[in-house]
């Protein structure tokens, strides 16, 4: 195994943004957006099947709880793969096994098989936000990753809008059948589109694989090159020792505080996601609203999703990801104690349109940038895929607290939930001192650890 220096992050990190940047960028985000589109598809295709009584109320749960169940386990396992066999190989493998099963759920017999399939694509949707957003890190330089982790979080944000939009048309026309063979086409063309991108140069390097790492950067180097002229000359070298990383590693003194901050920021967005934003049409009825006027609120409000991609994309740069995670957990909170005051039916739709929008803006700068910087590339998706899972249970378990809490409390219940858990958020970030903002990935205080180099025993 050769162990030369490549010095895969300064050679990256000093390119400027060209055509290839936005090659992978698309490549990368294809698949998340088609990841959020069968997400969100549920909703349309249960409604349809049990109109059609191809299902019940009860056997529609199952089929939502086998999904976020697959996801839960696919989260766990995009780490491993990720880590131990390459990115490229871990986003091709879960784009495949969501993309194949949705093609079957095309021709399911009955609801029982349909359940068996939805936790089969599940394990392909958990893997691939995990996998997206460490991957893209990776190829972009650190003055631009705030912008591009944002315009990923832009497109992904638009699956609901896409989902629903598409669902409009093709469920009454063509069947629900259809929407699962437009996911599963959609994945089989981006898994093929997919097959010339190049694997991480950063994780071939960190892995010992000198001589590969040298001919990808060199090739990208070339493309870069032909569309924007001469590159600037390399920062100083930067030595990359290939390790033997176990997972312990996440749990070890100098690095579980990382780690238990990137949990905790998953677990925040996906109770303040799934505890209030996911239900705002049921509260809404509840509080006494037609269904109409309830749909029509909350559209008003979805368009906060993307909105918030929009502010992270002017701000997660200029103040870095920590601090906007503060700033607009915060802001989500004090919005939170406001909301449930608003009577006015305007009042309601502007302040619930802010709410989403700081509550999309901290799912953006953290779930798909915070989070996978925190961790050095040897173990990058492990770390981000144990905080999937942790992110995952409490978005399994997350909607009976937010039931319960509303039928003691009212939305105001709900909102303290989210309140909550955004200010524990807050004290972690607070007590983490790691800022990544403008610094290459192989620059941000990775701890020091007692881990043998790839192919030795641990030094005694």
């Amino acid at each position: 195994m050769n162990h030369q220096t490549v010095n895969a992050g300064p050679r990256l990190d000093r390119l400027p943004i060209s055509r290839f940047h936005w090659k992978i960028l698309g490549l990368i985000s294809g698949g998340a957006l088609l990841d959020a589109f069968d997400i969100y598809l549920a909703g349309g295709v249960l409604a349809a099947t049990v109109k059609q009584g191809f299902s019940t109320l009860q056997s529609g749960a199952a089929f939502i709880s086998a999904t976020f169940f697959g996801m839960l386990i696919g989260s766990a396992l995009a780490g491993y793969v990720g880590d131990r066999f390459g990115r490229r190989y871990s986003y091709q493998a879960n784009l495949a096994v969501f993309g194949v099963a949705s093609l079957l759920a095309c021709f399911a017999p009955n609801i029982q098989t349909l359940i068996v399939l939805r936790f089969v694509m599940g394990l392909g949707l958990g893997a691939e936000l995990v996998v997206a957003a460490g991957t893209l890190c990776e190829f972009v330089p650190p003055a631009y990753r705030g912008r591009w982790i944002s315009l990923m979080g832009l497109i992904i944000n638009s699956g609901l809008l896409f989902a629903t939009s598409i669902g409009y048309v093709v469920i009454p026309n063509l069947g629900w059948r259809w929407m699962f063979a437009i996911a599963g086409g959609g994945a089989l063309l981006i898994w093929v589109l997919r097959k010339r991108m190049p694997e991480s140069p950063r994780w071939l390097e960190s892995v010992g694989r000198s001589a590969e790492a040298e001919a990808t950067l060199a090739a990208i180097e070339a493309e870069v090159e032909q569309q924007r002229g001469p590159l600037p000359a390399v920062p100083a070298t930067q030595p990359v020792m290939a390790l033997n990383v176990p997972l312990s590693v996440l749990f070890s003194r100098p690095v579980i505080g990382r780690t238990l901050v990137a949990a905790l920021t998953c677990v925040a967005i996906n109770m303040s996601v799934y505890g209030f934003v996911a239900w705002l049409p049921t509260f809404f009825v509840k509080e006494g609203l037609t269904v109409v006027q309830s749909l029509g609120f909350t559209t008003l409000m979805a368009f906060g999703a993307p909105g918030g991609a929009l502010v992270g994309y002017f701000l997660g740069d200029r103040i870095g990801r920590k601090k906007g995670l503060i700033v607009f957990s915060l802001a989500t909170i004090v919005l939170g104690f406001i909301y449930p005051q608003m009577r006015d039916p305007l009042a309601i739709s502007v302040v619930g349109f802010v709410l989403v929008t700081s509550i999309y803006t901290v799912v953006t700068l953290g779930l798909y940038g915070y989070i996978p910087e925190l961790f050095p590339t040897a173990y990058r998706l492990r770390g981000t895929g144990f905080a999937g899972v942790c992110g995952r249970a409490a978005s399994m378990s997350t909607p009976y607290l937010a039931v319960y809490l509303f039928q003691r409390f009212g939305l105001t219940g709900v909102l303290s939930m989210v309140i909550g858990v955004l200010g524990l958020l807050i004290v972690g970030l607070l007590a983490l001192r790691v800022e990544t903002n403008q610094q290459s990935l192989e620059d941000i205080s990775a701890p020091e650890l007692d881990i043998a180099p790839a192919g030795m025993g641990r030094a005694s």
